[in-house]
């Protein structure tokens, strides 16, 4: 495999939007995937897209300028075309929580789902997560893809990189 495209809204994020009178004032990203996305950055090229309009603003300051990942705005309707101009589907993994998602999964060369995700992504996914979006599932989705599809992590031999708990000197 090749590439990891990862669904941002209920995946990464627990899937609930926060609202004011303003609109959308938040959403809820899990602590720990962005330190075993670095650690499968290095095997595979991570993209990441949301259908959140409204919300883009704000996964763009998580996704594109704190975590350093591509983004882009793709609706739920036009995904696996979007894949399919941009990607090999057969070496493409993709990671999903909605009911389209399953239309991307039996797409794509393996997939997986969140497990809060909805039955039906569930049902055509080849893995399903222990962990819930924003709750660690992107983490234990990056370290099933080391395991499956390249070396399982050696512990003794971990060096941090470019986690989050990684600064350059001077700098917290």
């Amino acid at each position: 495999m090749k590439n990891f495209i990862i669904d941002v809204d209920g995946v990464l994020t627990d899937g609930q939007f926060h609202y004011s009178a303003e609109g959308k004032i938040m959403k809820v990203f899990g602590p720990d995937d962005a330190d075993a996305l670095a650690l499968l950055k290095e095997k595979m090229y991570i993209h990441m897209i949301s259908g959140d309009k409204r919300g883009f603003p704000i996964t763009k300051k998580r996704v594109a300028e704190d975590m350093k990942f591509p983004l882009n705005l793709v609706s739920t309707f036009e995904r696996i075309e979007w894949i399919k101009n941009k990607f090999n589907p057969s070496e493409t993994i993709y990671i999903g929580d909605g009911i389209y998602d399953a239309l991307v999964f039996k797409e794509v060369g393996y997939s997986i789902a969140v497990a809060n995700a909805c039955d039906i992504a569930k049902k055509y996914a080849d893995f399903v997560t222990v962990r819930k979006g924003a709750e660690g599932a992107v983490a234990e989705a990056a370290l099933h893809i080391m395991d499956k599809f390249f070396e399982p992590i050696d512990l003794n031999n971990l060096k941090p990189k470019h986690g989050s708990g990684v600064w350059k000197s001077g700098k917290q």
